[in-house]
């Protein structure tokens, strides 16, 4: 198999007020902003993380969403990652909590509705010789 040389350069959101949903998810994950007019962008958060880009909406948004965000914390912080994105603003959809060994859960939606995951996954155990 050919290693790939792709990497996530940023995710790009349409948003009613591109500032103050900006403003929310660099406080979830900790970038600074650079504001150009109506658009805003925030870059990675050290080498693993991500940019994402906001600008304003083109139309209506539609009844369902396509696509949304996991991103993942270390096991055993969901909770506490939970409590604090939702203080900065998020809303609580639901957990999935026992369903799978290998990964739980929280389901959130961020200030204009747009759902994203704060997932978790349990240590490996110990391997067989």
């Amino acid at each position: 198999m050919t290693n790939s040389l792709i990497t996530l350069g940023a995710i790009n959101m349409e948003a009613a007020d591109p500032l103050g949903l900006a403003t929310f998810w660099a406080a979830v994950t900790g970038a600074s902003q650079s504001i150009n007019g109506n658009s805003v962008y925030l870059a990675p958060n050290g080498p693993g993380g991500f940019g994402m880009f906001f600008q304003g909406g083109s139309g209506p948004r539609g009844g369902h969403q396509l696509g949304h965000m996991d991103l993942t914390v270390p096991w055993g912080s969901r909770e506490s990652e939970v409590e604090r994105i939702l203080g900065l603003g998020a809303t609580f959809k639901w957990d999935v909590l026992g369903e799978f060994t290998h990964v739980q859960w929280t389901t959130l939606a961020d200030p204009e509705g747009n759902l994203f995951c704060i997932a978790e996954h349990p240590p490996a155990g110990p391997t067989s010789a």
